[in-house]
């Protein structure tokens, strides 16, 4: 069933916080999905937010989820293949943990530092700090947890988990590979969504997250896309009030900036002040021209908001 995008009484499922997800404005991206694609891919998978709505909505036919890190994508192959012995470990943890979440957290993040355990995985990013995942210099998790919470309840987790994998079952494909390779897949009758987790709304010297990635290099596969005639769409940089981060895709790539609003900073409030997030989006020229054949939407510049552009109709 396809539901409409904008309806709020309806609650797209989601198995894990993560830092960085676009939980919040994805249904804000998909306005500038073509009303129908064969398939979605998604390079730079993390939480997959963007595709779970994708597919809750019926914008795509087919999905393929690539990841760098191994744990994350042995996480999602189990939610999507194995989702009842996924809910029930994770029930386990929760129940066990109850009493001395502290020192629990710390015995699980060990065990999975050796075992690489999905169900491990899961449990750490439903109690850790900002749903963050971070290494140390060993390849080891080592995010603190918070101690304020005592993750997703299993009720709760187990519905996500199921009905996540009921809207990926038999239409999706998952990749462990370089992101290059996940780009190798996509058509012209494809979108590509985009959210590269080395740069965005962050104030790092070197905000790289997978070695090798450089601006550059990526500027160059994005080029490479333009020639490809694929549409996609890349979320990249952003500002926060008046302070930007992020470098600005070059003009030659002839991309469409669109700035979202992301609501207000969390760390702006944190420091009694209150500042608007905007995420930027980068539309390609072959999404800009599938989107002005699609009747009787069009895309209108909303002046109330620098640069926002969205559908006349949803």
């Amino acid at each position: 069933m396809a539901f409409k995008i904008g309806d709020r009484d309806m609650i797209i499922p989601h198995p894990f916080p993560y830092q960085g997800s676009k939980r919040n404005i994805a249904k804000s991206i998909l306005r500038f999905f073509p009303d129908s694609s064969e398939g979605l891919i998604e390079p730079f998978a993390g939480s997959c937010a963007v595709s779970i709505a994708a597919a809750f909505f019926s914008k795509a036919k087919t999905f393929i989820l690539n990841d760098s890190n191994i744990a994350l994508m042995s996480l999602w192959d189990m939610i999507i293949k194995k989702p009842r012995e996924l809910a029930t470990q994770y029930r386990i943890l929760w129940i066990e943990q109850q009493g001395n979440e502290r020192s629990y957290y710390d015995a699980i993040r060990k065990d999975f530092n050796k075992s690489h355990n999905p169900a491990f995985l899961l449990y750490l990013l439903a109690r850790c700090v900002k749903g963050s995942i971070r290494y140390n210099s060993n390849g080891e998790f080592n995010q603190s947890p918070d101690n304020r919470r005592k993750g997703m309840h299993p009720d709760k987790m187990e519905a996500n988990i199921y009905n996540v994998s009921e809207l990926f079952t038999g239409k999706i494909k998952l990749l462990n590979s370089d992101y290059k390779e996940a780009l190798k897949l996509a058509s012209s009758e494809d979108i590509v969504y985009m959210d590269p987790p080395y740069q965005g709304v962050c104030n790092k010297r070197d905000p790289r997250y997978i070695s090798g990635l450089t601006f550059s290099n990526f500027v160059n596969t994005l080029n490479e896309l333009n020639n490809r005639n694929i549409s996609f769409i890349l979320s990249y940089d952003g500002r926060t009030g008046n302070k930007t981060y992020g470098k600005p895709m070059p003009k030659s790539l002839s991309l469409h900036k669109i700035e979202i609003n992301a609501g207000p900073s969390t760390q702006a409030t944190l420091l009694g002040k209150r500042s608007l997030t905007h995420e930027a989006l980068y539309l390609s020229p072959a999404l800009i021209e599938r989107l002005k054949d699609i009747e009787p939407r069009k895309l209108i510049h909303q002046p109330r908001q620098l640069s926002l552009f969205e559908y006349a109709q949803v």
